[in-house]
């Protein structure tokens, strides 16, 4: 993240606020043999007053944090980082306890963290705190009674694999959304989908213990509350694990908000939202002036009205391997690589489990093009360049 750009962490601290991140973030890059601490100082520029930062499940094998400070004296750090080279031999298969103590695996110490930062909390300013969970993610390494709390014989049965495949261009077929994951990874769906319902169940446990936390100090009532996630997971939907891909699984994410008095409780809405979406209305919240760089939109228009209309068009984004972009309207999802070529193009309405690609049918021509032209608008709109 360039030192320049603004964060609402910036813009909430000229309003009065202190600021803090426990948990994981991505504001820069974790690189092998360091130690977090090493870059507070990058994350106080950022807007940061407090940081007591983790890393997200891959890097903690390589990056030291104080969670990992606390593991190497307890004799847990490696392992944790024996458990994982074993879990990547099975090539993302393999779903089992980690050998972690459930009081010990990282969502639980970045909770126990996160409490502790609201009960210890004496500063008479408002507070913004960020919290990092780093799960659920893969790999499938739920602690204790985590790992055993959901049968796998009864977890959902993923979405199939698109009959059509075959019959898609060599070039739409070598796209990271069509490398169908190996047999021995799909035949153990119901153990990894399983225990990944273990890990959100500890998340959720924390999330129970941090509102307390809140409300034990008489605030509960006062705070807005943003519940949201980076991505989905996509649990050997499609014949695929893991995210980097532009199906439902892996771009629909939580977004659930909260204020007392302030927010409608138990409204819901089908507005088409951004992530990005996020920063401004948390700056129309504590009523600071709009970024001057923020191109999202405020979500407290949809507040006032679950009806009203928010965007036409949601845009997504992935690097990894190659750059690729998706436009999704309420009905259509249209994705292109980078050399500009769709590859990807659903009518969510009529086939919402995502089984025909309309580019493979040839019919799509007309449609293709409307939503090529509706992106290269949202990209201009945005000062965004291919």
């Amino acid at each position: 993240m360039p030192a320049d750009d603004e964060t609402f962490f910036q813009l909430l601290q000229k309003a009065g606020y202190s600021t803090a991140h426990i948990g994981k973030s991505h504001y820069y890059e974790h690189h092998s043999g360091k130690h977090l601490k090493e870059y507070e100082g990058y994350m106080h520029a950022r807007g940061l007053d407090y940081v007591h930062e983790t890393t997200g499940p891959y890097a903690t094998m390589h990056t030291g944090s104080y969670m990992t400070d606390e593991w190497e004296k307890k004799g847990l750090w490696e392992k944790f980082r024996q458990d994982y080279r074993e879990r990547a031999q099975a090539h993302g298969g393999m779903a089992r306890p980690s050998p972690l103590p459930v009081e010990d695996f990282p969502d639980s110490y970045v909770g126990r963290k996160t409490v502790e930062y609201i009960e210890q909390y004496k500063s008479e300013k408002p507070m913004c705190l960020f919290v990092g969970f780093g799960g659920p993610h893969d790999p499938w390494d739920a602690p204790g009674e985590y790992a055993t709390m959901y049968d796998p014989k009864k977890s959902p049965k993923p979405i199939p694999v698109s009959p059509g495949i075959s019959s898609l261009p060599e070039f739409i077929r070598s796209k990271r959304d069509y490398q169908l994951k190996a047999p021995s990874v799909l035949e153990n769906a119901p153990a990894i989908r399983a225990n990944y319902y273990g890990k959100i169940a500890l998340v959720d446990l924390w999330f129970g213990k941090i509102m307390q936390a809140f409300a034990s100090r008489g605030w509960l009532d006062d705070l807005l509350i943003v519940h949201w996630s980076d991505h989905g997971e996509m649990l050997c939907d499609h014949g695929l694990i893991h995210k980097s891909v532009f199906y439902e699984s892996s771009v629909r994410v939580p977004l659930t908000l909260r204020w007392p008095g302030k927010i409608p409780a138990g409204t819901s809405t089908d507005a088409l939202a951004e992530t990005i979406d996020v920063f401004p209305t948390l700056l129309e919240a504590a009523g600071c002036a709009p970024s001057r760089r923020c191109v999202g939109r405020s979500l407290w228009p949809v507040f006032k009205n679950p009806e009203a209309p928010l965007r036409d068009w949601q845009l997504g984004e992935i690097q990894h391997g190659d750059r690729r972009m998706m436009l999704r309207s309420q009905r259509y999802k249209y994705a292109v690589d980078e050399q500009a070529r769709g590859y990807m193009l659903f009518d969510l309405q009529n086939d919402p489990l995502e089984q025909y690609n309309l580019i493979a049918s040839g019919k799509s021509s007309v449609l293709e093009k409307e939503m090529r032209e509706a992106l290269t608008k949202r990209l201009i709109e945005s000062q965004y360049t291919m």
